[in-house]
């Protein structure tokens, strides 16, 4: 029961915190988007549009009611699922970003996959080689996968399996329509885009979380039980070595959906990040506003939920928090 109103405790404490940053967040992203320049009116109808013309447009979009109430009436649309209206495509901004996100939330799995398999194996293999050339090779290795710019990356993906070998397309999405099979096609290439710099940050984290573990008593212990080096670190390293790499996995599906505007931009993908670019070219703020108050709610909720499966993994944090 102790432990039980510990863990609510938390969980309020964390929900709290949810909330107020889901405020603040609304509030920086309405305000600054807000003030960016250019009026939407003014830039659909062209710069040699009448002023009467311009203020009609405002009226039908809204945009001449004042900020504060704009900003409430986004807000609790929002609440109840109510994006409001793209003011170029005229459609709910909601429809339009469900049709993308059977783009961007397999593009951001799909690479989430890819990274933490690449993790694991790299990172084992760097901390059971300790201090070896290998490991040396394989930690120089992830630091330049950290340091490549990942839209560099995806270019140099695309002149090579694109252009040179013909074994993926350079660009566009096949769709789902045609199978499972042709849209993973499509977002290969993509996805490993994504994942190396994920893959190298996971494999650091694996290694030196390995290597913690494997100077605990228990791992010698085991091993003066009788268990081999690679025993030990099998059966009881890489099990107690996930806790902190979980939590760095949960973030990193956060920033892969938030993070992938400029590989979308790169693969020509019909997806959240391309729609922010084609939203922000003309002025269609309320689609601006609307995918990037979604990406900092996704970002955090995951947070949320890997602090609440961290504090229930170690309870110590629940003390201390």
């Amino acid at each position: 029961m102790v432990n039980l109103s510990q863990m609510l405790l938390y969980s309020l404490k964390r929900f709290i915190s949810l909330a107020i940053s889901l405020i603040i967040a609304s509030v920086i992203i309405f305000t600054v988007i807000e003030i960016a320049p250019g009026d939407p009116a003014q830039f659909m109808l062209g710069i040699n549009a009448q002023p009467d013309t311009v203020a009609a447009l405002q009226e039908e979009l809204g945009l001449n009611v004042p900020k504060h109430i704009r900003y409430f009436n986004w807000i609790s649309g929002m609440i109840v699922g109510d994006f409001g209206t793209s003011y170029t495509y005229r459609t709910p901004v909601a429809e339009m970003i469900v049709d993308r996100l059977w783009i961007s939330l397999p593009l951001a799995l799909y690479a989430l996959t890819i990274s933490t398999f690449v993790a694991f194996l790299v990172g084992i293999y760097a901390a059971a080689r300790r201090g070896k050339l290998t490991d040396t090779a394989v930690m120089a290795a992830t630091q330049l996968g950290v340091a490549i710019p990942n839209f560099w990356f995806a270019m140099m993906l695309v002149l090579v399996f694109a252009i040179n070998f013909q074994i993926f397309s350079a660009g566009g999405f096949n769709g789902w329509n045609n199978g499972i099979g042709f849209g993973l096609q499509s977002l290969t290439l993509p996805a490993i885009a994504l994942a190396l710099p994920q893959a190298a940050i996971l494999a650091r984290v694996m290694r030196s979380s390995l290597i913690d573990i494997l100077g605990e008593d228990y791992i010698r212990t085991a091993r003066a039980k009788g268990l081999s080096k690679h025993q030990a670190l099998w059966r009881h390293g890489v099990r107690n070595a996930l806790i902190p790499v979980l939590t760095i996995i949960g973030l990193q599906f956060a920033f892969l959906i938030a993070g992938a505007i400029i590989i979308e931009q790169v693969f020509y993908l019909p997806g959240l990040g391309r729609l922010i670019f084609q939203s922000i070219s003309s002025r269609d703020l309320i689609v601006v506003e609307s995918i990037i108050m979604l990406l900092v709610f996704i970002v955090i909720i995951v947070n949320f939920l890997v602090d609440i499966a961290y504090a229930i993994v170690d309870p110590r944090l629940r003390l201390t928090s």
